[in-house]
């Protein structure tokens, strides 16, 4: 994801690099006809698995501790109940050797049954398994820079009446496109750029991916054309990943795994750079500022909305609309104080640095803890990370659940939503009109509700960007000094969802304690950010979890250790800064003092975001293992053989305090080879 501003010096390379895989001989066996011996590993695997007593006893947020407790009394199950009454999960599915994509099967490789009825093996079958994860990744981001895509046409062609508020950004972006600036209007430009990003989105023919060409760093382009890896475009990737993979055609493990790194790249620049694009150029970058966090910041006689999801444009309507005098109002006279919003995932991160007021609350795997609350009056859903299971709580507390996505339904929601072709786009404000007036009717039905809210909240700064931390830092010139003088030893992007396979939330704490152990500045975004935020490694009080270096750093800049960038396709914003601080260092990316971490990573996209950045050539970190233990070929792939091929690899520790240390270590070997000790 680092990008730079960079149009393509030379023509396409035809001459691809040698894949370099680890084959079936005698010093890399595949036992008993092609099956490893992955019974064995998934076993150990499992018993590290966390329970919900462990969770209880070890999870570092005591409001999630208390609202545990809550939900065991009104006999409420949780994602923690579900998980341990899943034990023991699938060996097959956890190794990946499980394939049902055909109606001979499914299949299951083992020793007795080496391979499936078509003959595929388990190197192919886990491979498969590994792309079709990969391009549902791509969709899934695909889909949310479709949504902002559209809205950017929508809004150029007058459709939508939303103000531009990124034209700066807007026109800098046109400019590195080639994409003529003067002279021409904001709404002209954003329909233009609109249309270049839509084109990488949906293109049939092959041709160039210009978001790759204008934005790409010149020498991850040269690796990714001798690999021949460079996306058609996004619906071709996850098109072709799902015919490749069908019954019967692609039986070539390799060939697999090329359309694997295609589709990185894809969810790279078109899920995330241009999802990122547009919500800057429409909501604006937003600016630095502090905000209450957690639980304890819940209002009691407000109307309380939360909003939850991944799509900008409705969400930020519901709270302009909700800020306005005269819905203020309208809760006042059904006998609240007021109207509040709070956000769970990343509709919040997107909001709350941009209008005052949006109080992050939860990630999405503590949803159901946060509506347990009672405090909720209504809570809206968009898209992606919205588990079925919150509509149980929601019953319980009387809480009106809205959806506002056609492909995004949750059955007993009130769905007040953008159709299937966006024929209403231009209800956009009666539709946030009619969601705000409901949370108000909400409130008043829910006077008799009892509230319970446990009393812990802190202050966190947020809103870091590369463009605000370039102009702190003298152009990133300051930032590089002290990299390279060890001020600070490194820096990592630690994003990511929850996943209850480990005690939730500490992973991503024990990972951070060692690094800012060890002088390591943190940027953060996404799921994992939370707990950073709720537990003050966010806040400028967060200096005293510091070495002595990065303390005297951060407190001489008045900045906290751990920099919040926003929602998950906000990776940009740290890939920009990143790629700012090479730049002044001369160096590139991959063999700077970097690393990307997402301890707890649960979903597609969580697969497809560390491979992004394993594909720029920074190495990623996770306590949580990919369905690859059945394939020693894919799993020597991804954690050894792409170091020949991309100059970074994954590497998985379930301990979250030794994969902190493996990654100070890994920082302290890049400076050894920069001179840098």
């Amino acid at each position: 994801m680092p990008t730079e501003n960079h149009h393509h010096e030379y023509d396409h390379v035809h001459e691809h690099a040698d894949w370099h895989f680890h084959e079936h001989d005698a010093n890399h066996p595949h036992e008993h006809g092609g099956v490893n011996d992955y019974m064995q590993a998934v076993a150990e695997y499992r018993k590290t698995f966390a329970t919900k007593k462990d969770v209880l006893e070890e999870t570092p947020d005591p409001a999630v501790k208390e609202l545990l407790h809550r939900m065991d009394e009104l006999g409420q199950e949780t994602i923690f109940d579900r998980f341990d009454a899943q034990k023991p999960q699938c060996s097959f599915g956890l190794a990946g050797v499980c394939c049902k994509f055909c109606n001979m099967g499914p299949c299951k490789i083992t020793k007795k049954s080496p391979k499936g009825v078509c003959g595929a093996d388990a190197d192919l079958i886990v491979a498969r398994n590994l792309l079709r994860s990969a391009a549902a990744g791509v969709a899934q981001h695909g889909a949310h820079a479709r949504e902002i895509l559209l809205t950017m046409k929508f809004v150029a062609e007058g459709k939508l009446n939303l103000p531009i508020l990124g034209e700066k950004k807007l026109r800098a972006v046109c400019q590195a496109f080639g994409i003529e600036t003067r002279g021409q209007s904001a709404k002209r430009l954003v329909g233009k750029l609109a249309d270049v990003l839509l084109d990488d989105l949906s293109r049939p023919l092959p041709d160039d991916y210009r978001t790759i060409r204008s934005l790409a760093p010149a020498e991850r382009q040269a690796v990714w054309d001798k690999l021949g890896i460079i996306p058609i475009s996004a619906y071709q990737e996850v098109f072709d990943a799902y015919h490749r993979t069908g019954v019967g055609t692609d039986g070539d493990y390799k060939s697999i795994l090329k359309a694997f790194l295609r589709c990185g790249l894809a969810f790279c620049f078109t899920g995330v750079v241009a999802s990122n694009i547009g919500t800057d150029v429409l909501f604006g970058t937003g600016h630095r500022a502090t905000s209450k966090v957690n639980v304890g910041a819940l209002k009691k006689g407000y109307v309380n909305i939360a909003v939850h999801g991944h799509l900008p444009t409705l969400v930020s309507e519901i709270v302009r609309i909700g800020h306005l005098p005269e819905m203020v109002e309208l809760a006042r006279e059904k006998g609240a104080k007021g109207i509040q919003f709070y956000g769970i995932c990343c509709s919040c991160l997107a909001a709350m640095y941009r209008y005052e007021g949006v109080i992050p609350l939860s990630n999405a795997v503590g949803a159901e803890l946060i509506l347990g609350t009672g405090a909720l009056d209504l809570w809206v859903a968009d898209v992606q990370d919205v588990y079925p299971a919150i509509m149980d709580v929601a019953r319980c507390f009387k809480t009106t659940v809205v959806t506002t996505s056609d492909s995004a339904r949750l059955p007993g929601a009130e769905h007040y939503a953008y159709d299937y072709r966006h024929s209403n786009i231009g209800d956009t404000e009666k539709l946030a009109r009619k969601i705000v007036t409901r949370a108000i009717e909400s409130f008043a039905d829910r006077r008799d509700v009892a509230v319970s809210i446990p009393q812990y909240e802190v202050t966190a700064d947020i809103g870091f960007t590369a463009e605000n931390v370039g102009a702190q830092f003298d152009d990133f010139q300051k930032l590089y000094e002290a990299l390279k003088d060890g001020r600070i030893l490194g820096i990592v992007n630690m994003v990511g969802c929850s996943n209850p396979r480990v005690v939730y939330e500490k992973a991503t704490l024990d990972v951070a304690d060692v690094l800012l152990e060890n002088n390591v500045l943190i940027l953060t975004n996404g799921c994992a950010s939370f707990p950073l935020l709720k537990l003050g490694y966010c806040s400028k009080e967060g200096a005293e979890r510091c070495g002595k270096s990065l303390k005297e750093f951060v407190q001489e800049y008045d900045v906290p250790p751990v920099w919040h960038v926003g929602e998950c396709i906000d990776n940009t914003r740290s890939s920009g800064i990143f790629g700012g601080v090479a730049a002044k260092a001369g160096q590139a990316i991959k063999d700077m003092p970097y690393a990307f971490a997402s301890p707890e990573w649960s979903n597609e996209k969580g697969l497809d975001a560390s491979l992004a950045f394993r594909l720029f050539g920074i190495d990623s970190y996770h306590c949580v293992e990919p369905p690859v233990q059945g394939s020693t070929a894919v799993e020597k792939f991804l954690k050894e053989d792409t170091k020949d091929l991309l100059g970074a690899v994954m590497t998985v520790n379930v301990n979250g305090r030794e994969l902190g240390e493996k990654i100070v270590a890994d920082m302290k070997e890049a400076r050894k080879k920069l001179g840098w000790g």
